[in-house]
């Protein structure tokens, strides 16, 4: 559907744009800063109102440009639901700001940080549910993906809390790359051409079986002349 592959277009326009905008906004940031167990939000930070903070927004708006042609293609509403979650995570992540790397949560960092968490789960649960429905098309691909965002998070979570933060940055940044692949993913799919459905007849017909035409005349020919098929 035209519709459907233009939304799969300006989706995927929108990551690459977020993408670079991302890796600008790690570039103007300050050098003392460290990526490997600073996360994104710590950089965001340093930087409020910068590229980093509308690098999520423009990924926000490019994963609820495909939600018309899913619901079209006749995704549920749970995954539907989902997947406005993770973007409705990512923009009050890049609107309300976390607190400064080494200084006391304050209201607005608890806000970032559940927001944020909301993003991270809602969108690896939906990639599985769509990937159970005809319309993800690379089903195998999204199970992948939303496995490892899964394993990721977890890693996340022990690495924010008993694992004194080790590498938590460098895990953060990979999750974040493994989610917006899914999104990617479904984007590409967009864009690709709806395949007919097979014909039961010819399949019917290639396995060796007996096809509704074939059986038909069969019929017809032992009712005609039956001492030729006696």
């Amino acid at each position: 559907m035209p519709g459907t592959r233009s939304s799969g277009l300006l989706a995927l326009g929108g990551i690459v744009l977020a993408a670079v905008l991302a890796m600008v906004g790690h570039l103007e940031v300050s050098d003392d800063l460290d990526p490997w167990s600073l996360t994104v939000s710590d950089f965001a930070v340093s930087d409020r109102g910068g590229v980093i903070d509308t690098a999520m927004a423009v990924l926000a708006a490019a994963s609820l440009v495909l939600l018309p042609s899913l619901r079209r293609a006749g995704a549920g509403r749970v995954p539907l639901a989902l997947l406005t979650a993770w973007s409705a995570g990512l923009l009050a992540a890049a609107v309300v700001p976390t607190n400064e790397p080494g200084t006391p949560m304050d209201t607005a960092a608890y806000v970032h940080r559940y927001a944020s968490v909301l993003s991270f789960l809602a969108l690896p649960v939906a990639g599985w549910l769509l990937a159970r429905h005809p319309v993800a098309g690379a089903a195998a691909w999204l199970r992948g993906l939303t496995v490892a965002s899964l394993v990721l998070a977890g890693a996340m979570i022990w690495s924010a809390y008993p694992g004194d933060r080790a590498l938590l940055g460098l895990i953060e940044r990979l999750l974040i790359l493994t989610e917006t692949a899914v999104i990617a993913t479904l984007a590409l799919h967009a864009t690709l051409p709806s395949r007919p459905r097979p014909n039961p007849s010819a399949v019917d017909e290639q396995k060796g079986g007996y096809s509704s035409s074939w059986s038909m005349s069969w019929r017809a020919a032992s009712v005609i002349e039956p001492d030729r098929l006696g």
